[in-house]
């Protein structure tokens, strides 16, 4: 039985990965559909080993974020070297190891500050918002970034049908935790399950999305099927796999990260490269793009809020992102 139950697009609609892959091609076809993504944040060993091209030309964006000029990276490349430590720490763990996880049925629970709460199958969940496309630079804080085409349905539709109180500040995540088909777990990495974090201005903005695809084929399991979040302007920790709750909060959540290592990862943790990890710098990063040969990786510099600031910046004036990283 497929897992893609709730409405998708007819495959008419759904660009192949070869035309996906022109960018010159993409921008021509004035598709239909803004482009939408995610991808768990992933990346490529170092580009050392296959050489480097020459880095891409800066990113030129649609205004509202949706799409870009960019060169994509490759499917293999998107599925094959993920973060996801449920399945393994290492990169490769997870597309080896993510085969036991079930999705279908899958629900979601809602909780906290709202009016609707309640357990929903996951096609009620997302219902009646259309699925949609859009291309997204999702960069981790190791330092490597990619450009993917995804698909899913905007996160701040959803929540507005379960009409959060004036109470609700945050929005708080949590992935599946099930020891029997997740053998990460076994390991204590982290203090499980998985739990992220939002302001609910944060979740509400436009360019953040409930991704339930890639490249027109249902989201695989080691890109955190059925159902992830995708926030383009911040690291790929924040883009929590597997969301099984969701829950309106008046006080900011615990989230994984920040309560494992906070000097490390701050709640808020917008790509910055003015603000260095305190182990490496964030300056620069290698995308992971080109010819579709594992390993390449050009060395590109970072962008503030990953090349997003023209559409969020707003949402943090007056702060000092150099505390509040």
């Amino acid at each position: 039985m497929s897992r893609f139950r709730y409405p998708r697009p007819p495959s008419s609609e759904i660009t192949p990965e070869a035309v996906y892959r022109r960018r010159r091609e993409l921008i021509g076809l004035g598709l239909a559909s803004p482009l939408l993504a995610l991808a768990g944040c992933a990346g490529a060993e170092d580009a050392s080993a296959a050489g480097t091209t020459a880095a891409p030309a800066a990113p030129t964006d649609t205004p509202d974020g949706f799409r870009s000029n960019e060169e994509l990276t490759t499917w293999r490349d998107a599925t094959n070297y993920n973060n996801f430590y449920e399945f393994g720490t290492g990169k490769a763990d997870p597309a080896r190891n993510a085969h036991t996880l079930v999705t279908n049925p899958w629900v979601v629970v809602v909780g906290g500050e709202a009016e609707v709460t309640g357990t929903f199958p996951l096609e009620d969940f997302l219902r009646p918002h259309a699925v949609q496309e859009r291309i997204y630079r999702l960069r981790c804080v190791e330092g490597w970034s990619m450009v993917l085409p995804w698909q899913g349905v905007p996160l701040g539709e959803v929540l507005a049908r379960f009409r959060p109180t004036s109470k609700a500040k945050y929005v708080a995540f949590t992935t599946l935790a099930d020891r029997g088909q997740m053998p990460g777990l076994r390991w204590p990495v982290l203090d499980w399950p998985y739990r992220e974090g939002l302001r609910i201005d944060e979740a509400m903005h436009p360019l953040t999305l409930l991704a339930t695809g890639l490249y027109g084929k249902p989201l695989p399991n080691q890109n955190g099927a059925p159902l992830r979040l995708v926030v383009p302007w911040k690291y790929g920790f924040k883009s929590i796999k597997s969301i099984v709750r969701i829950d309106f909060t008046e006080n900011m959540p615990v989230t994984s990260w920040n309560q494992s290592q906070p000097s490390e990862y701050g709640f808020y943790s917008n790509v910055n490269p003015a603000v260095d990890h305190p182990r490496w710098s964030q300056a620069s990063e290698r995308r992971i793009a080109g010819d579709g040969r594992r390993l390449v990786a050009n060395r590109i510099p970072t962008l503030p809020f990953n090349g997003y600031g023209a559409q969020v910046a707003s949402l943090y004036e007056g702060m000092d992102l150099r505390k509040w990283f």
